[in-house]
């Protein structure tokens, strides 16, 4: 009687939002019943550029997967993750319907969502996620994103080939719908890392190796599309899963042509593709002038990167704070964002972007404000008056294009202007800037960083002794250590991690300069609440993008206005 009364009230709901214009009568390909504004299941195609690539799966190469900028990408829609993001960066259940941990911290347990099938209607089990990970740990695979996974019990011995790959922490539980990830110290940010947890299954990968997605007749999907087409050097098809037992999506077919992201723009004003993300500043001139195509265009995070000034904290002459603090004063922002960045940054006064957990830039702003003034005075009692007695310094950038040259020439003539400081700003090939970082033997320089996964256990992390920046603080090392590992406390193991940016900030071991805002402009015919503003007001194609690890795809669906623009 209670399912009736279900089923009833789901009828009822249905209709009622048929009779409101919100749902018509007209269900796509796979069975989803489109919006009333919605046009044609024919037309419900979403076109886009992507750099060439050689797989669709996350586990068989990361770098080599469809993608357009910012590590937003076309890919990971032939398999279900754990979990999945939504458009406010929430964790929300997708091939686990829940987990939890020990009370150690060291095990985290997830249990699996039975109704999840691959498209040739085997279960996915444990096994698919316990085969996956293997296939990224095993050294012969020589996966390009081993180190990610290093807290995982086991991980790194078996990459290095110094124990099977059986022997790593992450195995069946009790039943094939259980799986147990074993950590080597308490990981409260593992079900954020298990984020990239999208499967291969596991009878597919024994038959026809890792690149079975990459032909029709092999390959198997839990995702919400299925491999249609894959044209060599061309271009890759996936048409929406009937089989599909999650949120099934309006839009029933992706076409994804490869090409050179440079003529991305053009092919959208063109009419080609539906989206776009890569623009050159000619095109961002192009779209500030034009009020249409400035409608279409919406900054977003990205994946939360942070521009910032690094400096050899260990050696003369950064080894001086007032130094740091002098240069930290002499930088205006502002006038950054104002003359040269423009609308792909926001000003930055931490390493933690607004949107990111844990992010307190505004809190921040105090610290390294704009003041020439005080940066002079600071610049003497460091015992350069003027700049006298300073070497001239060589500014080294991590292969920049043309907007990241014009943000070391700026802030080179900032330091010239409010300091008397000769700079010489140099654009270095990327392997021998990053072989210098990670050697600690980069004087001065600005590199950027985004995160990996949504904790600020990620992105402070990187700024622990020994890593990549020659700067040490026990301080910080000890609050972050400690808050990392820290379960079952949210709110103190937060508030140590502010207590541990603020010691970053104040001691200068970088100079926040600016937060990328990606743009990325979608047509006007494309609507969902994934589309809408999120949670604090920020309309955007949020990061990882059309991509399995995300919600994006559940909500967008073309209207009818499409014919007004495609030919």
């Amino acid at each position: 009687m209670a399912v009736s009364r279900l089923l009833a009230g789901v009828v009822i709901l249905l209709l009622s939002l048929w009779g409101a214009g919100v749902m018509s009568a007209t269900t796509n390909a796979v069975g989803r019943p489109l919006p009333a504004d919605a046009a044609p299941p024919e037309q419900q195609v979403l076109t886009g550029l992507t750099q060439p690539a050689t797989t669709l799966d996350f586990f068989v190469s990361v770098y080599k997967r469809p993608q357009n900028v910012d590590g937003n990408s076309w890919s990971n829609v032939l398999s279900t993750p754990l979990v999945r993001l939504d458009k406010n960066f929430n964790l929300v259940a997708a091939a686990a319907k829940s987990w939890e941990a020990s009370k150690d911290g060291l095990t985290w347990t997830f249990h699996l969502d039975k109704s999840v099938t691959w498209s040739d209607g085997t279960p996915l089990t444990a096994d698919d996620f316990v085969s996956t990970f293997r296939l990224g740990a095993d050294p012969k695979q020589a996966w390009d994103f081993a180190w990610f996974f290093s807290a995982i019990k086991g991980w790194d011995d078996a990459v290095k080939g110094t124990i099977p790959v059986d022997q790593i922490g992450v195995q069946r539980g009790s039943d094939p719908y259980t799986l147990v990830v074993t950590t080597t110290v308490p990981a409260p940010y593992l079900p954020g890392m298990m984020l990239y947890s999208p499967p291969l299954q596991a009878k597919a990968l024994a038959a026809s190796g890792p690149f079975y997605n990459t032909d029709p007749a092999t390959s198997v999907s839990s995702g919400p599309y299925v491999l249609q087409e894959w044209a060599k050097d061309q271009r890759i098809v996936l048409v929406a899963n009937p089989k599909y037992s999650g949120v099934r999506p309006f839009i029933q077919k992706l076409v994804l042509k490869f090409a050179d992201l440079k003529t991305e723009f053009s092919a959208y004003q063109a009419n080609e593709v539906d989206v776009a993300a890569n623009f050159s500043p000619a095109d961002l001139q192009v779209i500030e002038n034009d009020p249409a195509l400035r409608a279409q265009y919406h900054q977003g995070f990205g994946d939360f990167r942070t521009y910032y000034v690094g400096f050899d904290t260990l050696h003369a002459p950064f080894g001086n704070l007032k130094l740091r603090q002098a240069f930290s004063h002499a930088i205006d922002r502002a006038a950054l964002i104002k003359s040269v960045i423009k609308q792909q940054g926001i000003a930055a006064y931490g390493f933690l972007m607004p949107g990111f957990p844990g992010s307190q830039n505004d809190a921040l702003k105090g610290i390294q404000t704009y003041d020439p003034a005080l940066a002079k005075k600071l610049l003497a009692e460091a015992g350069f008056p003027g700049g006298k007695g300073l070497p001239k310094l060589e500014l080294w950038l991590r292969n920049e294009r043309a907007l990241g040259q014009a943000i070391g020439n700026a802030i080179a003539a900032m330091l010239k202007q409010n300091l008397g400081v000769e700079v010489e700003v140099s654009n270095r090939e990327t392997k021998l800037f990053m072989d210098e970082l990670n050697g600690h033997r980069l004087q001065f320089y600005i590199v950027s960083y985004g995160m990996d996964f949504l904790d600020p256990a990620n992105m402070l992390g990187i700024w622990l002794s020994g890593g990549r920046h020659a700067w040490k603080s026990d301080k910080f090392d000890s609050l972050v250590k400690t808050a990392s590992s820290m379960v079952g406390n949210p709110g103190q193991r937060l508030a140590m991690f502010h207590q541990a940016e603020q010691v970053l900030v104040s001691d200068v071991g970088f100079i926040p300069i600016y937060f990328v805002t990606p743009g990325f402009m979608w047509k006007p015919y494309l609507r969902g609440d994934a589309l809408s503003a999120d949670k604090i007001g920020v309309t955007a194609w949020h990061w990882p993008g059309w991509d399995g690890l995300s919600t994006l795809h559940q909500s967008v669906y073309v209207t009818k206005d499409v014919s007004k623009y495609r030919r």
